[in-house]
């Protein structure tokens, strides 16, 4: 069936408005990472595979801001938190820092990922604005549903290539040992009938890197909503093809994105299901 958005949340929503506003938040939350990349960083957690920086909450704290004073009535969900009531109107999904160890490590592979998405009519939600910023290579994308995807104002498009030989594909790792185990044995087939695989350790940038045509595909066994809600609507928007599913544990998503050409080959793949 398909689905349908209420006419009347989108109605009250201005898109291009949102996607205005959300380059702005994503451009202030990126200066601050520039400003502070050589800094020494303050962390709150760390784990075998994943580090939280303070900084990551003051990110998302500069963004929030912003788009509550612009947007008051909108919830917003996202890597560090919640506010609002998340779950029955639009609400902001944010990544304020995606490639977090990759900064924490002074690597300039790291991106601000915003979302805004809609209830539809059967309770799941809907992306229809995506932005994605590398303050590092100082490239912005941008998408709104039903229009053409961005990248510093040029339209974009996937790539036309269909044989996995010929591919680049971006492969990534969950933070659970299950998932490890799981994905290794694809990860040996992917590299076996691929031209390169790439684990860059930024979502967001992975999903824009599909969008550009600079990567073929890209999957993920889980990930988080806020690492690829943007990213996947700017592939879309760009011609390719995003799938995912829910997984167990809160906001978690097995996906899969590519150009359209390549994505039941990368299925066939012994290990990914």
């Amino acid at each position: 069936m398909k689905k349908h958005t209420p006419a009347s949340m989108t109605d009250s929503i201005n898109l291009n408005n949102a996607l205005k506003e959300a380059v702005r938040a994503a451009k202030g939350a990126g200066k601050l990472m520039k400003q502070n990349f050589l800094v020494a960083k303050k962390v709150n957690s760390s784990t075998l595979h994943d580090i939280k920086l303070e900084l990551d909450v003051r990110c998302q704290k500069l963004i929030e801001d912003h788009l509550a004073e612009k947007f008051p009535h909108i919830s917003a969900l996202g890597e560090e938190g919640i506010t609002g009531k998340v779950g029955t109107t639009a609400r902001w999904v944010i990544d304020p820092i995606d490639g977090t160890v990759n900064f924490a490590h002074q690597i300039p592979h790291a991106c601000v990922s915003i979302a805004l998405q809609l209830p539809l009519e059967n309770g799941e939600y809907q992306t229809v604005v995506g932005v994605v910023y590398d303050p590092f290579c100082d490239e912005l994308w941008t998408a709104i549903r039903g229009q053409k995807a961005h990248l510093n104002g040029v339209v974009i498009h996937v790539s036309d290539r269909s044989q996995l030989r010929h591919a680049i594909t971006a492969i990534g790792f969950s933070k659970t040992k299950k998932s490890l185990e799981t994905t290794l044995p694809y990860l040996e087939g992917l590299l076996k009938r691929t031209r390169k695989v790439r684990l860059m350790g930024s979502a967001a940038l992975a999903l824009t890197y599909v969008a550009s045509g600079r990567f073929d595909g890209y999957v993920e066994r889980g990930i988080s909503l806020w690492d690829v809600a943007a990213g996947g609507l700017i592939v879309e928007c760009a011609g390719g093809e995003f799938w995912s599913e829910p997984i167990p544990g809160k906001f978690k998503l097995r996906m899969i994105a590519t150009n359209g050409l390549i994505r039941r080959k990368l299925e066939s793949i012994p290990g990914l299901s």
